[in-house]
């Protein structure tokens, strides 16, 4: 079969997504249909927010479905109407059976991890925060559990010690576009070996990387100075890690913190106490220092956090 004769549909939401859907396009890939989210109401205006999918499938004149339910029946059948031949699922819901089970090339899915490594919704931010030096793509071929179907391509990236989520999200981007067109010329060509996840496991467990909600984007600076920075790095630019800074004089104010630098993995004090010496923020951690260089107090814009200093007149401050 020729690539101009597979019919695609390709479900996916975000931006990420964008990038693989126009790596198709441009190779000449016939893409059937695009699934994406409904539009949703956003911004003080309360406007119709489109997906970043959505967007780009309309620029191209390339169908557009956005289903509430995926089971429901009328959008179960008009995806049997356009009998494709393969699907391709990046950043969107759970599949049901009903839906993966319908072409009969089957369903694929990119992940950003080195599957078995972080499976679940957030696995670039989870890999930086834990400190991996490499992480990657992933595609697999759908089952029932999330993220557990054996696995066709992957390619791996390091990731430096101090770059953060943004900057390694947007290479995955680009090398997952590349990877998802790669495992199209090898479906098409029917030399893919899946290999079960099992097998990569051992007597290892899957990693976990549940979704990140704002709870867990605080601050522990009971954790070792090396750990902080990791957590920092890892959820920067978004969703930002944060912190609530006390001082004598002024109420607490959340504070979320964008880049920081270990100055010290040894020194022992008070963890969260804040160490400011001239233009500099330094804070205490057990053990360890990290300088605060970026931050956001509420309200406010992003700024160095020597202008924050500027104009903050703290008096014993600490993070807590």
């Amino acid at each position: 079969m020729k690539k101009e004769d597979l019919k695609i549909v390709f479900l996916g939401t975000p931006d990420f997504a964008v990038a693989s859907l126009d790596r198709l396009v441009t190779e000449g890939y016939n893409i059937a249909a695009v699934v994406t989210m409904p539009d949703k109401r956003a911004g003080r205006g309360h406007g119709l927010f489109q997906s970043p999918v959505k967007e780009y499938a309309l620029a191209h004149n390339l169908p557009v479905l956005q289903p509430e339910r995926l089971k429901d029946e009328a959008f179960v059948n008009a995806l049997r109407l356009i009998d494709a031949d393969l699907f391709i699922v990046i950043a969107f819901r759970m599949l049901p059976e009903v839906v993966w089970r319908m072409p009969r090339l089957g369903t694929f899915n990119l992940h950003a991890s080195l599957l078995p490594r972080y499976r679940g919704a957030a696995p670039i931010n989870h890999a930086v925060m834990n400190g991996d030096a490499e992480t990657g793509v992933t595609t697999f071929f759908l089952k029932h559990e999330i993220d557990t179907g054996d696995i066709l391509r992957q390619e791996r990236i390091t990731i430096g010690p101090d770059e953060n989520v943004g900057s390694v999200h947007d290479r995955l981007m680009e090398l997952g576009a590349e990877l998802t067109v790669d495992t199209v010329r090898h479906i098409l060509k029917g030399d893919l070996t899946p290999m079960p996840q099992d097998e990569l496991l051992g007597d290892e467990e899957p990693t976990p990387a549940p979704k990140i909600f704002k709870d867990t984007c605080r601050i522990d600076w009971h954790r070792p100075a090396r750990q902080v920075h990791n957590f920092v790095r890892g959820l920067s630019p978004y969703p930002a890690a944060w912190s609530e800074i006390h001082g004598d004089t002024t109420a607490p104010t959340e504070i979320k913190i964008f880049e920081t630098r270990v100055l010290d993995e040894n020194v022992i004090g008070i963890p969260g106490t804040v160490l400011v010496k001239g233009n500099s923020m330094y804070v205490q951690c057990e053990p360890g220092q990290v300088e605060v260089l970026s931050l956001r107090p509420a309200g406010k814009k992003q700024m160095p956090a020597a202008d924050y200093l500027r104009g903050a007149r703290l008096i014993n401050p600490s993070f807590k």
